[in-house]
Order: structure tokens, then C-alpha cells, then sequence
């Protein structure tokens, strides 16, 4: 009854977000670039106080350069779908939109509110092969380039190398290898794996996601029908309730409580974007490793820690990497010109100062030059991070670490996307059936396998209320 319940009122919920961006389509259609007045409003969903002052750093530059004149405005990720909508029907979208994720990006222009004849000669007057190919896929319909791709975060499986060691464990590169060790490592008082069961945190289900994707395990199958019942994704879940609940701190585990579980020395792996990196080397005074060790020797854990960036399951032939890309999109309405510009500055000159602001989880997608091709590449790995000391990446991390980073870009993977359902995905990171099923499972209300047949049927239902 209560799957039922829920699945109605997802429905509902899918239907109001279908017909609003019909309306906007609409709208949308009547409008086109903006006057050419050398004035544009750019969005950016970097919108820290500290990346909003690197950001317009660049900005000074390119309006020094220029003399156009650039109205940065920060936005928060979970606000942007609703604002955009409201953006749209009042006729005021803005001109670029900075940092956007790959399902936000497929949303907008499934209804059509994207100029993407800017990215593409964007792209092409940059040289294409400057870019990483599989960004450049993943953020493509087909020959439609639907924004530049900027730079990508990876989600890493952060694991205790000096406590594997100790008891002669593999890398948990593998499910089994995964859970051979989270089983070794549980104790009293240590958990063996951190991993997010929270229902109402995209975070969750990003965690899965790249559990899922190293089986094989996928949103949708070649006919385009939801897949989530498959073989792949209920050994999926499986697997994941055993690593989350069986080896896992007891009670909702968040994208805060996982972190701080690994940081106190309680838990000997954990799920997480690279964003931790800089966290992890005791850089960041909202968020220091704890453990006993740590006090005496901040960067304790970042020594003691391994990183797997790509996983691999039983049905899968191969291992998967999970990420995000970000992108400059341009709106329907944006002034071509003026735009243009900004984002060939953005991805140039102030290209270091973008990805500079969080070089950890800011992998530059754009390696260098037609003349210099890894200026940007050899610039990232020199590049500071951490917040409230700073110190270059490549002195706190090996070459070999960074490497691992850099390459995971071409091995990512995504739900949906390449399979053109990057609308249905953008929906379901605000509708959350995934997120609501593992946290079902992992407390207990509900099986694996009866995870894997509710979140189907809700991102199915969900599926059908987009057409």
C-alpha cells in the first residue's frame, strides 16, 4: 500500500513538471537571441562565496578585454530547475549558465530552451580535439552539441590501504573484492564501508549509481524501457544493502555522516565524489580528519588511503566509472555574440581560474591548445587546492592518483544519457525513486529485490508521465 501510495503521488508530481515545461517550451518558442546590447546575464551554480570571487576574478578579465559587461548571478543546483521555469515563462532566462550537470542540460533543451549553435562553433573554433572525447559524447545528441563541456567530478570508493594491508586484502575494486573486505573489517566500533542511504539526497543516489553501473546495471535498456528489475540491477542492490546496512554504521547515513564516519577512523571505506580529496589532506577546517592519528599528522588519512575510480561487478565484462560533467550552456534568448565571447574566455584564459577554484573536483575536460595540448591538464596538476590552507595538488597527491583522475574521464559512464534519456534523468534527480528505495531497503521495510521492482516502477511511471 505504501508503494502504491507513493508511486501516485510521484505521478502527479511528474505530470505538473511535464505540463509546466510544455508551457515553456511554448513560450520559449516565440523568443529568440537577444539584442545585441554587449550586456549579458550569466548563472553560475558555483555558487560558494569563495567561487563566486574566483569566478568574478575571470570575469573582471574578460570585461577588461572586452567591454562587455557581465552580470554574474550565483545559484543554488537544487533551485535551478524551478527557477529556470519561473526564468522562462517571465521571458527573462539568462544568457549563459555556468557549472550545469549533464541532466539539467538534457531537460533544458528537451524543452527547448537551449541555443546550441553556439556550443558548436564554440567547440569547433576551440578545435575539437582539444576536448576529452567521451565529455564531449556525453554532452551530445547525437552531431547536436547541447553545451561546452567544462570539467567533471569523479565518485571514488576511498578505502584504508595501511588496514587492507594488514589483513593481506585486495583493492576493493570488485563486488567481491568489496565485500571480502568490508566483512574482514567490521568490528565493534568500525564499520566497514560509509555509503549513503539517505531518501532524500541526490547523493544516494549517485553513490549507487556507480555501484550499479559497474555491473552493467542501467536506467534503461536498448527498447528505452526501465531496467531496474534486471538481473544486473537486483544483484545491484544487493550489493549495495549489504555494503550500506550489513557492513554500515546503523540509522540514515547522509553525505555528511559518511564522510565523518571515515574521517574519525570508524569505517575503513566510503563512497564519495572527489571533492573529498582536499578534505581528506586535512585542508579544510569545517571538515579535519578526526582520528587519533590525525591530530598529531593531519594528512594521515590522504597517506593511509588507496582510491579506486572504477569498479566492476559479476555481469559486467568491464569496470565503470561513475561522474558528473558540467557545462556552459546558452539559453534560447541569449545575446549570440556577447555570449559566445564569454565562454571562449571562459574555456581560455580564464579557463585555470574556473577550474583553479576546486581543482579536486574541477577535472579540466578541455586538455590544452591546438598549439599546447596539455597546457590545461599540466596546469590542474599543479593547481592549489583545500580551503583554508592551500597547497598544490601534486605535492599532496601522487602523479599516479592524478593520472587515475584524468583518465576517468574517458571511462565514465552515465545513466540514460547516451541512450537520449537525459530528460528522465534530470527528472529523477528531483523526484529521488532510487534514493527512496535504498532507503527502504537499507532499513530494513523492504528486500533487494523488492527495492530494484519499486524504484522501477516509479521511474516508469515517472517515465511515461514526460511523454
Amino acid at each position: 500500500m505504501r508503494t502504491m501510495t507513493r508511486r501516485s503521488r510521484m505521478t502527479a508530481v511528474g505530470v505538473t513538471a511535464a505540463l509546466g515545461l510544455g508551457l515553456l517550451t511554448g513560450c520559449s518558442s516565440s523568443t529568440g537571441p537577444g539584442k545585441p546590447d554587449r550586456e549579458i546575464t550569466v548563472w553560475s551554480q558555483e555558487n560558494l562565496p569563495d567561487r563566486i570571487a574566483a569566478t568574478q576574478k575571470a570575469i573582471d578579465g574578460f570585461e577588461k578585454k572586452t567591454g562587455i559587461k557581465v552580470h554574474l548571478v550565483g545559484v543554488d543546483e537544487g533551485q535551478m530547475p524551478q527557477l529556470i521555469m519561473s526564468a522562462a515563462a517571465a521571458g527573462k532566462l539568462p544568457d549563459v549558465i555556468g557549472a550545469a550537470p549533464m541532466g539539467q542540460v538534457w531537460q533544458m533543451y528537451t524543452n527547448g530552451l537551449l541555443n546550441t549553435d553556439i556550443p558548436k562553433k564554440i567547440i569547433g573554433e576551440l578545435g575539437r580535439g582539444t576536448f576529452n572525447a567521451n565529455a564531449l559524447n556525453l554532452t551530445s545528441d547525437g552531431n547536436t552539441s547541447l553545451g561546452v563541456p567544462s570539467d567533471a567530478w569523479l565518485q571514488l570508493l576511498v578505502y584504508r590501504k595501511d588496514q587492507f594491508d594488514q589483513k593481506h586484502l585486495s583493492a576493493p575494486d570488485t563486488y567481491e573484492h568489496s565485500l571480502t573486505a568490508a566483512k574482514a573489517l567490521t568490528t565493534k566500533g568500525n564499520d566497514g564501508m560509509s555509503a549513503a542511504t539517505d531518501p532524500g539526497d541526490a547523493f544516494t543516489s549517485q553513490s549507487f549509481e556507480s555501484l550499479a553501473l559497474a555491473n552493467d546495471c542501467q536506467l534503461v535498456d536498448d527498447h528505452h524501457d526501465v531496467a531496474l528489475e534486471s538481473p544486473q540491477c537486483e544483484t545491484a542492490f544487493k550489493t549495495y544493502d549489504q555494503l550500506a546496512r550489513t557492513y554500515g554504521a546503523p540509522g540514515t547515513q547522509t553525505v555528511d555522516s559518511t564522510r565523518a564516519t571515515y574521517f574519525a577512523g570508524r569505517s575503513s571505506m566510503i563512497i564519495w565524489s572527489s571533492f573529498l580529496l582536499d578534505e581528506l589532506a586535512g585542508l579544510r577546517k569545517d571538515a579535519l580528519p578526526s582520528c587519533s592519528q590525525c591530530k598529531q599528522d593531519p594528512q594521515y588519512l590522504s597517506r593511509n588511503s588507496g582510491i579506486v575510480t572504477a569498479l566492476k561487478g559479476p555481469d559486467s565484462t568491464t569496470a565503470a566509472q561513475f561522474g558528473e560533467i558540467t557545462s556552459w550552456v546558452t539559453t534560447k534568448t541569449a545575446e549570440t555574440a556577447a555570449s559566445r565571447q564569454f565562454i571562449e574566455y571562459m574555456m581560455g584564459p580564464g579557463y585555470e581560474t574556473w577550474f583553479g577554484m576546486a581543482p579536486e573536483g574541477k577535472i579540466p575536460v578541455r586538455h590544452g591548445t591546438i598549439a599546447q595540448r596539455d597546457l590545461y591538464l599540466d596546469a590542474w596538476r599543479n593547481s592549489d587546492i583545500g580551503v583554508d590552507t592551500r597547497k598544490p595538488f601534486d605535492q599532496v597527491y601522487p602523479a599516479s592518483l592524478l593520472n587515475q583522475l584524468a583518465n576517468g574521464v574517458s571511462n565514465m559512464r552515465r545513466w540514460g544519457i547516451t541512450q537520449g534519456e537525459g530528460a528522465l534523468v534530470g527528472a529523477t534527480n528531483g523526484e529521488l525513486p532510487v534514493p527512496k528505495a535504498i532507503g527502504a531497503m537499507t532499513s530494513g521495510q523492504i528486500s533487494p529485490s523488492e527495492a530494484a521492482q519499486e524504484a522501477d516502477d516509479d521511474v516508469a511511471a515517472l517515465k511515461k508521465s514526460l511523454q
